[in-house]
C-alpha cells in the first residue's frame, strides 16, 4: 500500500505509468508477433527470399558493363521480373503478418481503453511547446482548460507507443527485411506503368 501512495505523490507518476504501460504494451505485441508470425517456417522462407531478391537487384542495378543494346535489353528484363518477384514476396508478407494484426489490435483497444478509464480528464505531461492546431487536438484531448501545454494521456500514448515499439522491433530483429521497406499491402504505385 505505501508504493502506489508514494507514486501518486511523485511529479512525473502519471507520465512515467503511461510510458511503462506502453512499454510492457509493446512487449506483449511483440510476444504475440513472435508467436504468430516470426518463428513460423513460412515467414522465415519469405524473409530469406525477400532477402535474397533484394541483394541480387541491387548487384544487377550496380553492375555496370557497357554491352551491346541487346544484352542491355535482357539485362531490363531480368531486373523486372526480379522487382517483380520482390514485390510479390513484399505483398505475401504483408498478408501473412496481417494475422496477428487483428490479435495485436485487440490488445492495444484494450490497453487504451483502461488507460482512458484512469487518466480521464487528468493532464499527465506538460509540453515544451505550444503545438499547433490538429496537434493541440489530440494533445488536449478530453481536458479541461485553457492551458495548450496541458498533454493528455492519448497524445503521449500514441508517441510512446509508436516510438518504443519502432525500436523495440530493431532491437529484437523483427524489422522487416530492407527489400520489403515501404511496400506494405498498399504500395506505391510503379512510375513504369503510369
Amino acid at each position: 500500500m505505501a508504493t502506489p501512495q508514494f507514486l501518486s505523490s511523485f511529479r512525473y507518476s502519471d507520465s512515467l505509468t503511461v510510458v511503462a504501460i506502453s512499454f510492457c504494451t509493446a512487449i506483449v505485441c511483440e510476444a504475440i508477433s513472435w508467436l504468430l508470425i516470426y518463428r513460423t517456417n513460412p515467414y522465415k522462407s519469405l524473409k530469406s527470399s525477400i532477402d535474397k531478391a533484394a541483394k541480387k537487384l541491387e548487384i544487377m542495378k550496380t553492375d555496370q558493363n557497357p554491352s551491346k543494346l541487346s544484352t542491355k535489353k535482357s539485362k531490363t528484363k531480368k531486373i523486372d521480373r526480379v522487382e517483380t518477384s520482390l514485390k510479390e514476396s513484399s505483398r505475401d508478407l504483408s498478408l501473412f503478418k496481417f494475422k496477428s494484426g487483428a490479435v495485436v489490435a485487440l490488445v492495444l483497444i484494450v490497453v487504451f481503453g483502461f488507460l482512458n478509464s484512469l487518466f480521464e480528464g487528468k493532464v499527465v505531461a506538460k509540453l515544451p511547446f505550444k503545438p499547433i492546431g490538429i496537434v493541440m487536438k489530440m494533445s488536449h484531448r478530453g481536458l479541461k482548460g485553457d492551458d495548450s501545454t496541458d498533454c493528455s494521456m492519448v497524445f503521449l500514448y500514441f508517441l510512446c507507443s509508436i516510438s518504443i515499439r519502432t525500436n523495440l522491433q530493431k532491437f529484437l530483429g523483427f524489422s522487416p527485411p530492407r527489400g520489403a521497406a515501404g511496400a506494405g499491402l498498399f504500395p506505391m504505385p510503379d512510375p513504369k506503368t503510369i
